[in-house]
């Protein structure tokens, strides 16, 4: 299993690319989100759309879901690729069309499409896992923002690597750490949002909480979806580390 971080910024990076993922198993690849920019981090890997055998989608920000109508046009009207699967929670899908894309998408000659015209949709129910490539990732529901009085999630995964190791990798989420304190326990690799702004949103997971956790955990814990500029020194503060655009892990 090889996970490339196509990019590791904010959604309003210039430098970093959108914070998507490709994982590559079983001769096979898989888009972890596909944010505006991602064309853009593709090319630059040599990776077209016709590359991509399905996308997982964590939530519905434009940085992880603006690159969608990019690809289904892109495999639509290409007749030697088959539609791209779609893994989304299933009360995502429906909001994911009527909201981000049937605008673009809505727009068939003399076709009334929607979102099953361009992918092979797998709705992941509550609780529920997906299977990729022979890896069995389970979805984990994290605190992104709250919309009045509703909780809006991100999707996280959890997976086991070839070698056993759990991954968690967390998607967009607020510090949460007394909901998260299980997941950081058994987790033997930990890729987690954390923003480095000076004015905190309150929507991300802040490196300055962040370091507030257990040394054990910190040990462990890969941080991505930062801001653009300098960085903290995040191996000296105990973190394994800052990724950066490009960096390729090895399950």
């Amino acid at each position: 299993m090889r996970l490339t971080f196509l990019g590791t910024g904010s959604a309003f990076t210039l430098s970093n690319y959108h914070s998507n993922m490709l994982m590559e198993a079983g001769g096979q690849k898989l888009l972890i989100d596909c944010g505006g920019d991602v064309r853009h981090a593709l090319h630059d890997l040599s990776v077209g759309a016709r590359d991509i055998d399905a996308v997982y989608v964590s939530h519905l920000h434009a940085d992880h879901v603006g690159g969608l109508e990019w690809l289904a046009l892109a495999t639509y009207f290409d007749p030697s690729k088959d539609r791209p699967s779609l893994f989304i929670n299933e009360k995502l899908a429906d909001e994911l069309w009527d909201t981000c894309l049937k605008g673009g998408l809505g727009t068939l000659q003399n076709r009334i499409a929607h979102l099953d015209t361009y992918f092979e949709v797998r709705r992941i129910g509550k609780n529920k896992a997906f299977e990729f490539a022979n890896v069995k990732y389970q979805s984990v529901q994290m605190v992104h923002y709250m919309d009045g009085y509703e909780i809006v999630p991100s999707y996280g995964l959890i997976w086991h690597a070839t070698d056993g190791r759990q991954v968690f990798l967390t998607t967009d989420t607020q510090f949460s750490p007394s909901l998260m304190k299980d997941f950081y326990a058994d987790s033997d690799v930990i890729l987690h949002d954390a923003e480095t702004s000076a004015h905190r949103s309150g929507v991300h997971a802040h490196y300055d909480e962040l370091k507030s956790l257990a040394p054990e955990v910190r040990a462990k814990m890969w941080l991505y979806h930062y801001q653009d500029g300098p960085l903290p020194d995040a191996k000296a503060d105990g973190f394994a580390g800052f990724i950066e655009k490009g960096q390729v892990f090895e399950f």
